[in-house]
């Protein structure tokens, strides 16, 4: 009985050690895409499935200057360029600026948007 407990918390243990990794990897994109503009982050977390992140780094005008997604299960989850975003404006993407994704990573995006939608609705107030 006593191994089982102890293999339950050395897992814990090794699951907070990569997870707090995952943080810094994340953290490391997110910084190197401030340097570029505003960094709009959209999520759709999983429950079963993979959960996606989206960073996508935009200028003054609202245009995405580079879009990256982090999609997975795991603390092994990488980020990935999303080229399709690139030199288009966050504002005026719609379904047909999508296409090729994935239903997940449209969602990622959708919230992005509409975070950022509502940041603007705030600053005007």
């Amino acid at each position: 009985m006593w191994m089982l407990f102890i293999l339950i918390g050395a897992a814990w243990i090794g699951q907070m050690i990569l997870g707090y990794h995952q943080i810094k990897y994340f953290n490391r994109h997110f910084k190197d895409m401030r340097k570029l503009g505003k960094v709009v982050i959209g999520k759709n977390k999983g429950k079963v499935r993979a959960g996606v992140i989206v960073l996508i780094a935009i200028d003054k005008d609202s245009n995405i200057i580079q879009a990256k997604k982090m999609q997975g299960l795991s603390v092994f989850a990488r980020m990935r360029t999303l080229k399709v975003l690139e030199n288009k404006n966050l504002l005026q993407i719609n379904t047909m600026n999508l296409e090729g994704m994935d239903k997940w990573t449209v969602k990622a995006v959708d919230n992005g948007i509409e975070s950022y939608k509502n940041y603007l609705l705030e600053g005007t107030n």
